[in-house]
């Protein structure tokens, strides 16, 4: 089976009020036990604020790190999940299913490439 990544994308700013927020992780509960259920659960995770990345590149040999996200913008990617599915269709299925179970934010769903035989992704 493929294996895809379910992006979860949020607007910068504070997190919605308790009030909103709890219905919303109730259903994120409920949806990871379904996927878990039908074998399409690999793992998932949310992410802390972008303001707490740190950037490491190379630059003419150096090792850099800046403190930030790597790029600037007002939406940021605030969790994921990666499933595994037959398809892409069985894919967009359950980012169906994660964005209706979030509301308004947009889900992008994205194949990971093959493994090859060492273990390793290209």
């Amino acid at each position: 089976m493929k294996q895809y990544l379910l992006s979860i994308y949020q607007p910068d700013g504070e997190p919605p009020a308790p009030e909103v927020l709890e219905p919303i992780m109730a259903n994120l509960r409920a949806l990871n036990q379904e996927m878990r259920d039908a074998g399409a659960w690999v793992f998932s995770g949310g992410l802390h604020s972008p303001d707490s990345a740190t950037v490491v590149r190379v630059r003419d040999g150096d090792v850099l790190m800046t403190d930030g996200p790597f790029t600037e913008g007002k939406e940021h990617l605030g969790g994921f999940t990666v499933i595994q599915a037959p398809d892409l269709d069985a894919a967009l299925g359950w980012g169906r299913k994660l964005a209706e179970a979030i509301g308004m934010l947009p889900i992008e769903v994205r194949p990971l490439q093959d493994e090859s035989p060492d273990g390793c992704r290209p």
